[in-house]
């Protein structure tokens, strides 16, 4: 008599990661080309944080339809409470760790510049705006992004190397495509810190917690100083 064993579905591969790369790189082109020519920079701010969630999920729906079509395969499936409590922990520590970083990266390279200036005016441009940068930064950014670079990239990682050069592969992919410049150190530990929760959990959830923690902070922080400053 057979016995019945546990079917776990088999995790995305480079089909999955290559699709996926190539529809968020021309995506980004087209955000690259079209962003620009909004001229209210508080409206760009809101726009930008809509789009780079929308990047990663249409990212995502490529790589899925490829060939394994299973969300759990790709992390969609529920998380143990404790995870999830370790996600807001983990964002709290990402956005310290974070200003840390950047603060290390300007000071080595003596790059100052500011790319986010038009998320710091759409979050800073009224209640409207806020309300709008929050839904954006801390509910779509953070599904978009994790649902692909965790739940495609750093699974498909996971799955061929160690842990121990898988996270931080798929950190700093995750942080390159932020750019070269102050924010790519924070990405990086953003990355680092959800693919860890990715591996121990199997779960995205746990991610998208973590992520929309540190993207709120870095919302509300400015803000919260500006009005004790005043």
């Amino acid at each position: 008599m057979a016995t019945q064993s546990t079917h776990r579905p088999a995790r995305p591969g480079w089909p999955e990661v290559l699709a996926g790369a190539a529809t968020y790189l021309a995506a980004f082109g087209l955000v690259f080309l079209l962003l620009p020519l909004v001229q209210d920079e508080a409206v760009s701010g809101v726009v930008g944080l809509f789009v780079s969630g929308a990047m990663g999920l249409v990212a995502f729906a490529v790589a899925y339809l490829i060939r394994v079509r299973d969300l759990a395969a790709f992390g969609v499936r529920r998380a143990k409470a404790r995870h999830l409590w370790l996600g807001a922990g983990f964002g709290v520590a990402a956005y310290l760790l974070g200003m840390v970083a950047a603060l290390l990266y300007m000071v080595t390279t003596h790059d100052t510049q500011n790319i986010q200036t038009s998320y710091q005016a759409a979050a800073q441009g009224g209640f409207v705006f806020l309300v709008l940068s929050l839904i954006a930064g801390s509910l779509i950014t953070p599904l978009g992004e994790e649902i692909f670079f965790r739940g495609v990239v750093a699974n498909t990682l996971l799955s061929r190397l160690t842990p121990w050069l898988a996270v931080p592969a798929s950190a700093a992919v995750f942080a390159l495509a932020h750019g070269i410049n102050p924010v790519l150190p924070v990405a990086f530990v953003v990355g680092v810190l959800a693919a860890l929760l990715f591996h121990w959990s199997g779960s995205v959830w746990p991610g998208v917690i973590l992520h929309g923690v540190n993207n709120t902070l870095a919302l509300l922080a400015p803000l919260v100083i500006a009005t004790f400053l005043e």
